[in-house]
């Protein structure tokens, strides 16, 4: 996995970096502070971003913020050295999915990578999920407006217009969600709107 490192402190952030190696991750960058990160992840977009949270001219929270807010949301590890339940619910509320506390081991590092790439593959998942839930309502929606249309024009029952929305588009190899903007389009033309 590929890995962008954003650390202050020169001397954490090689360590951090032969340990990322050692774990079999390739490490990127690593940036001296949040900023530097954000033009790194532009240029480069890693797998997953492993942040320290307090760093001069962007904190590792602002900055998976800002590039979460410009498409580039990957999963988010930060680490900090500070115990503090506030710097915990920000990380939540930043979209955070590892939180580690400094000094960090190998395995709590690989722990919380892990978990980090995990939770953002369910989170992507069910984001397509809502995606896939909204077409097909936008969708039925549609359906609905296309057998209207075919009820006030021919008089046939809703059942009736339905299989014929189904025959033709059946006929006509398309589907049904197809067929059904072309009807709507034809009454639109129709009224001239």
């Amino acid at each position: 996995m590929r890995i962008l490192i954003a650390e202050d402190d020169p001397v954490i952030a090689i360590g951090l970096t032969a340990r990322l190696r050692a774990l079999g991750h390739e490490p990127l960058g690593p940036a001296s502070d949040g900023q530097h990160a954000v033009e790194l992840a532009r240029e480069d977009p890693p797998d997953l971003y492993l942040f320290d949270v307090d760093m001069p001219r962007l904190d590792g929270l602002a900055a998976a913020r800002a590039l979460s807010e410009e498409g580039l949301r990957r999963p988010i590890v930060v680490i900090t050295g500070v115990d503090d339940p506030d710097l915990i619910d920000r990380s939540i509320a930043t979209g955070v999915s590892a939180y580690l506390t400094k000094p960090i081991d190998d395995r709590a590092l690989d722990a919380g990578i892990r978990l980090a790439a995990s939770r953002h593959e369910e989170f992507r998942a069910l984001e397509a999920e809502v995606t896939k839930a909204q077409q097909a309502l936008v969708d039925r929606k549609l359906i609905e407006q296309a057998k209207g249309i075919l009820i006030t024009a021919t008089g046939v029952s809703e059942p009736e217009a339905f299989r014929r929305i189904q025959r033709a588009a059946r006929d006509r190899n398309l589907r049904l969600v197809e067929v059904a903007r072309r009807i709507v389009d034809q009454q639109a033309l129709l009224d001239g709107r």
